[in-house]
């Protein structure tokens, strides 16, 4: 972008990824003064930019806007698969384990609220804030995937894969879907299960 409109740019993101997880739907800003339209600026952004990213929309927004701050909620959807695939496997993960999706719909329920998400977050993170707002978060049945969306203010780190990869042993029978809310109650990341892997993790959405 520095070479684009032959000045520093400061590019701000709505946040922060594992390395591994996908997005759709990430969201950036920065400032700039130039004559360019918002149409040209999108065309040249995709033209300079590597084939994994894609630049869908464009638009002028308020001097003060903050894509990180002003976000009001961020989706994540991650995704299963039932049955070993060659393609697509790098967005996905298979599990060879029979899940009971009854038990997993079942178990989203003690998530949805204003919750303390320690027990749901990496081991070493000490300090700081770790109350998030679920508004929403389900399983649903695509063919032979499965795949689990949640809906937040924000989010911790490793959050989304340490719930799904404790709500795999929900499904697998290992865990009670009863248990997820003493184990968000523990607060202790030790009473959770194993961290899915990033690859089958994506930002689906950021909302204003």
């Amino acid at each position: 972008m520095n070479a684009l409109f032959s000045e520093q740019i400061r590019l701000v993101a709505s946040g922060r990824t594992d390395a591994g997880v996908h997005a759709l739907g990430q969201v950036a800003n920065f400032h700039v003064e130039t004559s360019l339209t918002l149409q040209e600026i999108k065309g040249a952004l995709n033209s300079l930019l590597p084939d994994d990213v894609v630049i869908h929309q464009v638009e002028e927004v308020p001097l003060g806007f903050h894509s990180r701050f002003d976000a009001k909620w961020r989706t994540y959807r991650y995704r299963l698969a039932r049955r070993k695939k060659a393609v697509g496997r790098d967005y996905l993960w298979y599990v060879k384990y029979k899940l009971d999706v009854g038990d997993l719909r079942r178990a989203c329920r003690s998530l949805i609220g204003t919750h303390d998400f320690s027990s749901f977050s990496v081991a070493d993170h000490k300090g700081g804030n770790h109350i998030c707002q679920v508004f929403d978060c389900k399983w649903e049945e695509e063919g032979e995937e499965l795949y689990f969306e949640i809906r937040a203010n924000r989010f911790l780190h490793h959050m989304v894969r340490t719930i799904v990869g404790t709500m795999v042993d929900v499904g697998r029978g290992r865990i009670k879907p009863q248990q997820v809310e003493d184990i968000l109650a523990a607060r202790d990341r030790s009473k959770a299960g194993t961290t899915a892997p990033a690859r089958g993790l994506c930002l689906v959405e950021v909302g204003y």
